[in-house]
C-alpha cells in the first residue's frame, strides 16, 4: 500500500504497531496530540492531530489506503471527555475516510461494548451490544457507525474489540490476554485480508479459557499462537478468592462492570506501561 494512518500512536498498543504498519506501505502517518513519539522508523512520519477536529482528519486522511483507528481516552471518564475523544473522533475518522475514498477502516473496538454479559457466557461476535461504561457505550456507538458506513457508503471495517492486551497479572487476564505478537498479526489480517465488508473479531489470543468466540470471524484468517495458561498456576496461587456477587469478578468486563460511571477502570487493573521504546 501507498499510505497507511495510525492514530493512538503514542499510546501503548500503538507502539507495538508503528514498525509493523511501517513495512506495510510506502508511507505511515503516525498521528496522535503529544507533541513527539521518539525516534521515527522508515517511512514513518509523525503529525500531531486533534481527533475532533474534522479538517484535521480530512487532511490527514487524504490519499491513505487504509486507517488503524487505535487513537481515543483508553478508560472510562466523565461522558464528556468520552464524547469528544471517542464518540466525535469515530465519527470525523469514518467522515474524514469516507470523503477521501479510504477503504477501510480498522478500529480498536473493545470487549466493554459487550462487558456486562456474563463471562460464563461464551459469547460471539454477534451478540447484541451490552456496555459497561461510558467507554464501552462509545466503543457501541463506533460499530454502530462502521456498520452505517458500510452499508450506506461502501466504506469496510473491521471492529477488534480487545480484550486484555497487557501483562497477565490477575485471573480475568488468564482468559483475556491478547499477546502484543497477536495483536499485531490480528491488525495485519484486518489490513490484508481482501474483502472484510464490515466485520466484528474479538482481540483475544489463544487461551484455554478465553470466554469469547470468534468463528464467525475466521474468513479474517486471525490464528493467534499465544497462550495465558502459562501464568494461570502462579496468578491463581497469589490472588484472592473471586465474588460470584462482584459484577467485576463475574462480567466480560472486569472491573469496568463494577466502577461508577464515569470512573477509572484501568486504575483497578494495575497493569503496566510497558510500552516499545524504538
Amino acid at each position: 500500500m501507498k499510505k497507511l494512518v495510525l492514530t493512538g500512536a503514542a499510546g501503548r498498543l500503538g507502539s507495538y504497531l508503528r514498525e509493523p504498519l511501517a513495512k506495510l506501505c510506502d508511507e505511515l502517518i503516525s498521528t496522535d496530540l503529544t507533541e513527539g513519539i521518539g525516534a521515527l522508523y522508515p517511512g514513518e512520519r509523525y503529525v500531531k492531530a486533534d481527533l475532533a477536529d474534522l479538517g484535521a482528519m480530512e487532511a490527514l486522511l487524504q490519499g491513505a489506503d487504509m486507517v488503524v483507528h487505535f487513537g481515543a481516552i483508553g478508560d472510562e471518564a466523565p461522558f464528556d471527555a468520552i464524547l469528544q475523544s471517542n464518540i466525535i473522533g469515530a465519527y470525523t475518522i469514518w467522515e474524514a475516510a469516507y470523503r477521501n475514498g479510504v477503504r477501510r477502516v480498522v478500529y480498536a473496538s473493545s470487549i466493554h461494548a459487550v462487558g456486562m454479559y456474563p463471562k460464563n457466557e461464551f459469547i460471539g461476535t454477534d451478540v447484541p451490544h451490552r456496555p459497561d461504561t461510558y467507554y464501552g457505550l462509545a466503543k457501541c456507538f463506533a460499530e454502530d457507525l462502521a456498520s452505517l458506513y458500510w452499508d450506506k457508503r461502501g466504506v469496510e471495517a473491521v471492529c477488534m474489540r480487545i480484550l486484555s492486551a497487557a501483562q497477565v497479572g490477575n485471573p480475568r487476564a488468564v482468559g483475556s490476554w491478547l499477546s502484543y505478537d497477536d495483536l499485531i498479526h490480528l491488525v495485519e489480517r484486518a489490513i490484508d485480508t481482501p474483502v472484510t465488508g464490515f466485520s466484528i473479531v474479538y482481540g483475544v489470543s489463544n487461551n484455554d479459557r478465553a470466554p469469547v468466540d470468534n468463528s464467525k470471524a475466521q474468513y479474517l484468517g486471525y490464528r493467534p499462537k499465544d497462550n495465558a495458561e502459562q501464568f494461570a498456576a502462579k496468578i491463581f496461587a497469589e490472588a484472592a478468592p473471586l465474588n460470584p456477587q462482584d459484577p467485576g469478578d463475574m462480567c466480560h468486563g472486569g472491573p469496568f462492570a463494577s466502577i461508577p460511571l464515569g470512573e477509572s477502570g484501568v486504575a483497578k487493573l494495575k497493569i503496566v506501561d510497558d510500552r516499545k521504546q524504538n
